[in-house]
This record gives C-alpha cells, structure tokens and sequence, in this order.
C-alpha cells in the first residue's frame, strides 16, 4: 500500500448527502421547463455527475435548453437546496484525524466551486481542506479529469504515487484512473457496488469506518 499524502475528496455522496437539496432542485428546474416529476426519488442519479450532462442524458434536453435548466437549477439551488444536505457520520473525524497526520485534503467535486465552498463553511468542516476545486459557473472545467489534473497542477512537486481519490460515482474513479492516481470508491454514497467494481477503482468500501481504515492503514506504514 502506498503512502499517501494529498487526499481528493468529492463532495457530494462521499461528504455529505446532499439528496434533498439536489433533487428538490432538479425538480424544480423541471418544472420551469414543463417536465413534471413528482417523485424525487427518480432524481437521484443527478447527484454526482454534472449537470450538463444528467439533464442532456436523463431528459434528451440540447443545449440551449439543458444550460436554461441549469439556471433554474441554481435559482432554488442557491437559495434553500445547498442546505438541504447533511454530512455522513463520522467525517468530521476522519478529516480531523487525516489532518493530524499533516495530509493535504483537497475536494475535488463537479459541483461549482463557489457553492462547494458555501457548503463547506456551513457545515464548519472548511479548515480542514487545504484547497477546493470544482466547474466554473460558465459550464467549464466539470469533467473529474480536467477536475483532477488541475489538483495535479497545484502540488507539481508531488508523484503520482502520492494521491488519492475518494468518490461515490464511476466519473471519479475514471477521473482518478485517467490521471495515473489511486482510488477508492464508496458505495454508502449513490453509486452503486457494480458502477464502481467496473470502474476498477483501487480499493472499494463500504462504510466511513472502512474509508478511514484504509487511509490510516497508509499512514502507519
């Protein structure tokens, strides 16, 4: 096992679950553009991948009609949705323990920067990321690779060898993958066992516990 020592978080299904908020949002969104959803539980696979891409995928929306959904999107996303969100239990402590081993934390989310810092100040676990890097609200930079390799940039005198991203959904492990780090995948977020295991991410867990397991198991070697 590695040593490692920049840790990449994503944000949404692996901090927090943020299902209310996004898919209250997305409903709401729908709703603008006369598609009626009522239950928000068919939502859910937009939590995690860009909006670009859930709306163009999951309701055949073009592009002008795709970046219209995603300003109503933001219009209650803004307003109520970001704090319909909790954090998974736990990790405050295993930022808090992560950080004692003097690790740099990093999230590393398609959610747009400005609100993943929003988010992370509301919920007081914000000192313990030495950096937060999402999409910019033009619709740039979502994808997890870009996301990634700009984190690469930012700490160009570490290997490869050092990082780690940990994620809920395929896009992380294949950003992950793509850029020559490790990885660990989820699955108490919202994707699924058998979407991560074909991602091949590095190690697979279930549960905060075994995610800490795993990152303390590196630093004690």
């Amino acid at each position: 096992m590695a040593i490692y020592k920049v840790i990449l978080f994503d944000l949404d299904g692996t901090i927090s679950d943020p299902k209310a908020g996004i898919t209250r949002s997305v409903q709401y969104a729908l709703q603008k553009m006369n598609i009626e959803v009522p239950d928000v539980n068919r939502l859910e696979g937009f939590i995690g991948p860009p909006l670009q891409v859930s709306f163009a995928e999951y309701f055949n929306l073009d592009e002008i009609q795709t970046k219209k959904a995603i300003e109503f999107y933001r219009e209650r996303f803004k307003a109520k949705g970001m704090y319909e969100n909790e954090l998974y239990t736990n990790i405050p402590i295993i930022l808090h323990s992560l950080k004692e081993q003097d690790l740099i934390l990093v999230v590393a989310t398609s959610k747009p920067t400005v609100f993943s810092e929003q988010i992370l100040q509301h919920f007081e676990i914000d000192h313990y990321f030495d950096l937060v890097v999402g999409s910019n609200l033009d619709g740039t930079r979502t994808s997890k690779t870009e996301i990634i390799q700009y984190i690469l940039d930012a700490f160009i005198s570490h290997r490869l060898e050092d990082f780690i991203m940990i994620g809920d959904r395929k896009h992380d492990i294949e950003g992950a993958n793509n850029n020559g780090i490790d990885s660990i995948g989820v699955t108490y977020g919202y994707g699924s066992f058998e979407e991560l295991s074909n991602s091949k991410p590095t190690y697979l867990v279930g549960s905060v516990e075994q995610l800490k397991s795993i990152l303390m198991e590196s630093q004690a070697k």
